[in-house]
């Protein structure tokens, strides 16, 4: 049986050659043990019996619109701008697929949204912004200033929140004392 299928398979090419589509006498395309149609690579001499496979629509180049990784010829579809649009991006050399971070200054509602990776409230609003980190790295949270109300030491800059009278409302004032306590003025 094996004999008859490389008989057909010798016919098949010498048929292909006659009419100009074979390899060359003697090429491994015109070998019965490697033709083109079981082990030959297309790419590597055999391409004209094998017409091109569409397996699935064509993926897309770098900056071209996407919605889902699997579109990108990168394998990376993300926001690369304050617009929500994604598009193709390239990876990162770890191969990482990276979205674009907001800078210093933009709104944000989680620190992941930033690319100081530090999103915090700046003021007495509930609105939070992109904010630089300090030369140890943190991410400090705004406080409020010596005077503004407070319920509690953690919201103050001094961490200092206190009933000045017993009928005034708690507010922040600053650490006083050799050892800078919180203790009343």
């Amino acid at each position: 049986m094996m004999k008859d299928f490389l008989t057909g398979l010798k016919a098949g090419t010498e048929r292909e050659r006659r009419r100009g589509l074979g390899g060359a006498p003697g090429s491994l395309c015109d070998s019965p043990l490697w033709g083109c149609s079981l082990f030959w690579k297309p790419q590597l001499g055999c391409s004209h019996l094998y017409p091109q496979e569409q397996v699935g629509p064509q993926r897309k180049g770098i900056g071209e619109p996407c919605k889902e990784h699997l579109e990108c010829q990168s394998g990376c579809c993300a926001v690369n701008s304050l617009n929500p649009q994604k598009f193709c991006t390239a990876q990162t050399f770890f191969l990482h697929c990276l979205s674009w971070q907001k800078p210093t200054g933009h709104s944000c509602l989680d620190h992941g949204e930033c690319q100081s990776s530090c999103c915090v409230t700046n003021s007495n609003s509930a609105l939070r912004f992109c904010m630089p980190r300090t030369i140890f790295y943190q991410c400090l949270q705004w406080r409020k200033p010596n005077g503004a109300l407070c319920s509690d030491h953690s919201e103050c800059r001094s961490k200092c929140c206190i009933l000045l009278t017993e009928v005034s409302p708690p507010r922040c004032i600053p650490r006083s004392g050799i050892l800078a306590q919180c203790l009343p003025l």
